[in-house]
């Protein structure tokens, strides 16, 4: 399966990635070649774990392990097949997250992208916890699951990705891809601070600094 796995991102996904996206990457060598690593990047469009998966080395790509809501992925028996043996997410039940903060009970929803790390792959999380505004890139808040992972691995790299323009290849709610050009920033990685509220501020800024670095996307109408 691993190798089954290998072979349709590096010979299927990875070429319509760049098909539909163009993928201008900028600092791709800060991205980690085995794990314990963490990648936090926005979420615009379901193109963006694509583009991901097919932005990193062949050689590291059978380790990346995109982290996704349970209830949308693995709502239908094909659909859970594909995402877990072939896109190979780390499922989050959000619902249950959702119900834990309500309660206060200590069930740890984030156990798979735990179980990942600790086996040395490197877990990618959108820490806005759901797709955003594709049409103007804006970033929402962010959820502290990112944070707990990384007090848990404090030497794992936590690095900040910047997603450009692929809310515009698949918007939320649209079930044909458009090809357009999009950009990703891979930035520094951010440290562990020892508390949840400065990780999550510092962590927040570098990726903001991202968003400003980003280059005029080639479809752009902007000046």
């Amino acid at each position: 399966m691993r190798l089954l796995r290998f072979l349709l991102l590096v010979l299927v996904a990875r070429p319509l990635a760049l098909f539909m996206t163009g993928a201008d990457v900028s600092g791709r060598e800060r991205l980690p070649l085995k794990g314990p690593a963490i990648i936090a990047a926005n979420h615009a469009s379901h193109v963006d774990t694509l583009l991901m998966l097919s932005i990193f080395p062949s050689r590291a790509v059978s380790k990346l392990r995109p982290a996704a809501a349970a209830d949308y992925f693995l709502r239908d028996p094909v659909i859970g097949w594909f995402s877990r043996h072939v896109i190979g997410i780390v499922p989050v039940a959000r619902s249950k997250a959702g119900r834990r903060a309500a309660s206060g009970e200590s069930e740890d929803v984030l156990a798979p992208a735990r179980a990942a790390l600790a086996a040395g792959e490197i877990v990618l999380v959108f820490p806005e916890g759901t797709r955003g505004d594709g049409a103007s890139d804006a970033m929402g808040q962010l959820k502290g699951g990112v944070a707990r992972l990384a007090e848990a691995f404090p030497d794992a790299p936590v690095i900040p990705v910047w997603i450009q323009g692929a809310g515009r290849v698949l918007p939320k709610g649209a079930s044909v891809p458009v090809p357009l050009n999009c950009a990703v920033l891979v930035g520094e990685p951010v440290a562990w601070t020892g508390r949840r509220g400065p990780f999550m501020d510092a962590l927040r800024e570098a990726m903001l600094a991202l968003k400003e670095q980003a280059p005029p996307l080639r479809w752009s109408d902007e000046p």
